[in-house]
């Protein structure tokens, strides 16, 4: 029998998630995109959370817990349902340490992992995302370099690195012989330049960099995986499917918000929810929120259970960022005036969901 509830675990985490959202972050969203700035003690709450290191190994100071990447896209989209830019935040150090955890070699989970286990957060982030408008992740442009048997050349650039302006180190994504491998590329390298911090339209409290890399040596040591490689799809997919889960909580937020809106807003002596174009538009934002949740798990699952998911999560991102947008535009049109105001949150989620919708491969579950 095919079940589409939570486990009594994820519900409670569920509900954690969604308590954390509504008395943390969402009363914190307004302030932190005006200052477009992660406010030091939110960061701290986030970090307290545990939501990196309960999942990594307790041989390097975590918390040893089984990793769920369905459980993981659970608390995303109750996080996101209070901030996209706090859950993005969040999330975005798991994209470099699951990798490590994953597919580095013992000196290089010995080397790293320890660091995201400890009492302060730790700011790493995975640089995959190149400043170009044709932007694929399957023909990258960065690229490395063999140096016999010393290392590797990096040359390229990253753009959209969240937690750039703060992050100790970077999984950087590059073309080596025809095929895509990740570099380990500590802050201080030679050759590594980062931008100021970049003004996007959304996502503005998440802190995003370009990197630029004029060849930079690298060791034998920071390829990802040792002399064996890693499978740089598979950090892809699971990008998506936490991406995915982002657009769906803030897509909810969305439409939590439009629906009392037009219960309460009247026009010509009725509450405009009683209207067929209003009540059919908020009507289709709850199926597109329920198809972009059944994706985005599907996906999950098949990430859990081992299973090919490059198509499901791909078709679960694209969807969402697709769907998300349109919901967001949809809440607009149903305040009307009052969607393009501050004064409503609204215009947040929308200028959100355009920023989210485009970018690829900051985050994991």
């Amino acid at each position: 029998m095919i079940s589409f509830e939570p486990s009594e675990e994820q519900q409670v985490v569920r509900e954690a998630m969604h308590e954390f959202a509504e008395q943390v972050l969402r009363p914190a969203s307004r302030e932190a995109d005006e200052a477009s700035a992660l406010p030091d003690a939110v960061l701290a709450q986030l970090h307290e959370l545990g939501l990196v290191a309960t999942q990594l190994p307790e041989a390097f100071g975590g918390g040893g817990e089984q990793r769920s990447p369905l459980t993981n896209a659970i608390l995303l989209d109750e996080l996101a349902w209070g901030d996209a830019a706090f859950a993005m935040a969040a999330l975005a150090p798991a994209a470099f340490a699951f990798a490590v955890a994953d597919q580095g070699t013992q000196d290089q989970q010995a080397e790293w992992l320890p660091r995201f286990c400890g009492e302060k957060p730790y700011a790493a982030a995975l640089a995959l995302v190149e400043p170009s408008p044709l932007f694929d992740v399957n023909r990258l442009r960065t690229v490395a370099e063999p140096k016999g048997d010393d290392g590797f050349v990096l040359s390229g650039a990253k753009s959209c690195v969240p937690l750039g302006d703060r992050a100790e180190a970077f999984l950087v994504i590059a073309r080596n012989n025809g095929a895509r491998d990740a570099f380990i590329l500590p802050r201080d390298a030679a050759g590594l330049s980062i931008s100021e911090t970049e003004k996007n339209l959304g996502l503005k409290a998440l802190p995003t960099v370009t990197l630029e890399l004029e060849r930079v040596e690298v060791p034998a040591a920071a390829r990802l995986g040792g002399s064996d490689g890693c499978d740089v799809q598979q950090l892809v997919d699971r990008a998506r499917v936490a991406k995915a889960a982002v657009l769906t909580g803030l897509s909810r937020a969305v439409l939590d918000y439009s629906v009392p809106y037009a219960k309460d807003r009247r026009a010509f002596d009725q509450a405009i929810a009683q209207k067929q174009a209003i009540a059919f538009r908020i009507a289709d934002m709850r199926i597109e929120i329920d198809a972009q949740r059944w994706l985005s798990w599907k996906a999950a699952a098949d990430l859990e259970y081992g299973r090919p998911a490059t198509k499901s999560a791909h078709h679960a991102g694209a969807y969402a960022a697709e769907k998300a947008m349109w919901i967001a535009d949809n809440g607009v049109q149903v305040l009307g005036g009052h969607g393009f105001i501050r004064e409503h949150p609204v215009e947040l989620w929308y200028r959100n969901a355009r920023t989210l919708g485009v970018l690829e491969g900051m985050l994991s579950v």
